[in-house]
């Protein structure tokens, strides 16, 4: 009896060290492809440093709308100072032998990471796939297709929405005898870790929609646990350290709770009336 208990076990470890080993291998090859535009990644992410954003243009819009509607209001503070100063050449700064290459490497295994999410994905498929039914396992496609779709969602909206918002929101400190030192590491490390935690967000609505799929949690279940989702999200959201990025946090994560809620009512597994069976 104990062997055909320890059998199986061992079975799903050889199974478990399979998928590893492919992830593991798809990584570095993305690593590879990823390495040769790394550069190209950090002058993106750099772009905020310059504090001319998407935010410069719409305040820009705002202050013209003003400056049109109440000229005594635009006059009064000034608004038009805040465009007279030019862009401001601000770099990264580095400190420590070979850190710039150790941060290339950190882009370059991000970078290849999303770029093979469709074989993680469909690694992660593989491994669960002996438990599911044969009409669960058809899933594969949608499930793979769905949630790179929503990992690179997330990965892009926290760069092209949310992280001039922060760097904006540091260099708005600035002041005479105050001013930005970014360092290299601290600036691209805090970077990528929210990308990969906004990717992951936005996985939230196609969890629930596996999920729902297979009868595990419903509309109800999720709708009524919506107050402790939110004490999740803030709880979650309170391991970062200044406000802005525990406000941008736990806002789209609670946000893509309530898409999750939505999702299991509108996809969820719906209940067999025991009278219609009957019936039948």
């Amino acid at each position: 009896m104990a062997d055909e208990k320890v059998l199986p076990f061992i079975e799903h470890l050889v199974e478990l060290r399979k998928r590893i080993i492919i992830s593991f291998i798809a990584v570095v090859i993305g690593m590879g492809i990823s390495w040769n535009f790394s550069n190209d990644l950090l002058t993106f992410v750099e772009k905020p440093l310059t504090g001319k954003t998407y935010l410069t243009e719409l305040k820009k819009q705002v202050y013209n709308e003003v400056k049109e509607r109440y000229p005594s209001i635009y006059s009064r503070y000034k608004l038009d100072e805040e465009f007279k100063t030019s862009a401001k050449e601000r770099v990264l700064n580095y400190s420590a032998p070979l850190e710039p290459f150790f941060i290339q490497c950190k882009i370059s295994i991000i970078a290849g990471l999303i770029l093979v999410l469709p074989v993680l994905f469909h690694q992660v498929w593989l491994f669960v796939a002996p438990g599911l039914t044969g009409r669960e396992r058809r899933m594969v496609i949608p499930f793979v297709t769905a949630s790179t779709i929503s990992f690179c969602a997330g990965a892009a909206f926290f760069l092209i929405v949310i992280w001039p918002v922060i760097i904006n929101f540091s260099l708005s400190y600035e002041a005479q005898g105050l001013q930005s030192w970014f360092n290299l590491s601290a600036y691209v490390n805090f970077c990528l870790r929210l990308i990969l935690m906004f990717g992951l967000i936005f996985e939230l609505p196609v969890l629930a929609l596996l999920l729902a799929r297979f009868g595990i949690v419903n509309y109800q279940l999720l709708a009524r646990n919506r107050k402790y989702a939110l004490l999740a999200s803030s709880i979650i959201a309170a391991f970062h350290a200044d406000l802005i990025t525990m406000f941008v946090i736990m806002v789209p994560l609670y946000l893509m709770y309530e898409v999750s809620v939505w999702v299991a009512l509108i996809f969820g597994k719906k209940k067999i009336n025991p009278s219609e069976t009957r019936t039948g």
